[in-house]
């Protein structure tokens, strides 16, 4: 019998499923915490239990951005900084010098943390980005202090806001390099997807991104990557999102892609 069935014929929820929930406006951490089931981590322990719990809704939050592809059981968010940490490692030796790579390995970890609670909010979702901000900071502030301010005298919290602010801020050369490392990561995954699938599959509006790379040895490897995507569509038509609506990219999405990037 399928663990999945209790009762005779009555279902059991997937455990390895959560859906970010759908709040009333004006969104707040707190209604999203009410939405957790059985309940929400407790707040305010001098035990770091709490703080790793919120940590497995990264592992089980998909990346929102390729649903609409039709990926339903795509990366996770905890994939994405994963790869993105392991590729500091390979940081260009003409740049590493310049920049603290453990801190930059800790950056790529925290970035996208506030999605355990914000979920993944896309170009296309239609939040103003200072909205997406405000929710995000809201989110890091619960989490640096109301799961991990009594935590061994809250320096691991201090220090995770510290470094996301860093990251949002986008003015140190660190930022800057993890920035870059968070969009070649998905441009990784985009052309990974599309060979898995043999060209049955067109992300091409991802590749927006690669315009977005600030760092020249960052977007050697985005030139890279872009011409091994080139290579393997071949003479087959297939969208350019790196030249926007002359690439095939839809108007409405160009536009909110601009948006979403906008400093």
């Amino acid at each position: 019998m399928s663990s999945n069935v209790e009762d005779g014929n009555k279902e059991s929820p997937d455990p390895g499923v959560v859906i970010a929930p759908k709040v009333s406006d004006p969104w707040t951490v707190e209604k999203v915490l009410a939405t957790i089931h059985p309940e929400a981590p407790a707040e305010g322990s001098s035990s770091p239990l709490p703080f790793f719990h919120i940590l497995e809704r990264l592992k089980t939050g998909k990346r929102e951005g390729w649903r609409r592809f039709g990926i339903n059981r795509g990366e996770s968010i905890a994939d994405h900084m994963y790869r993105m940490s392991l590729m500091t490692f390979l940081c260009p030796p003409s740049l590493a010098p310049k920049l603290d790579l453990n801190k930059c390995m800790k950056m790529c970890l925290i970035h996208d943390m506030a999605e355990s609670i914000v979920g993944d909010i896309t170009p296309v979702d239609g939040v103003a980005k200072p909205e997406k901000s405000r929710r995000e900071a809201e989110t890091m502030d619960y989490i640096s202090k109301g799961l991990l301010g009594r935590v061994y005298g809250g320096l691991a919290g201090q220090e995770i806001r510290t470094i996301w602010q860093e990251y949002e801020d986008s003015k140190t050369l660190d930022s800057l390099f993890v920035h870059d490392i968070d969009k070649m990561e998905l441009l990784l995954q985009m052309v990974e997807y599309e060979k898995r699938v043999d060209r049955r599959l067109d992300l091409g509006e991802f590749a927006y991104v690669a315009t977005k790379v600030a760092l020249p040895e960052i977007q050697e490897w985005a030139k890279e990557i872009l011409k091994e995507r080139d290579e393997f569509w071949g003479l087959k038509p297939h969208v350019h999102g790196e030249a926007g609506v002359n690439g095939g990219v839809k108007e409405a999405t160009s536009k909110e892609q601009d948006a979403y990037y906008a400093k």
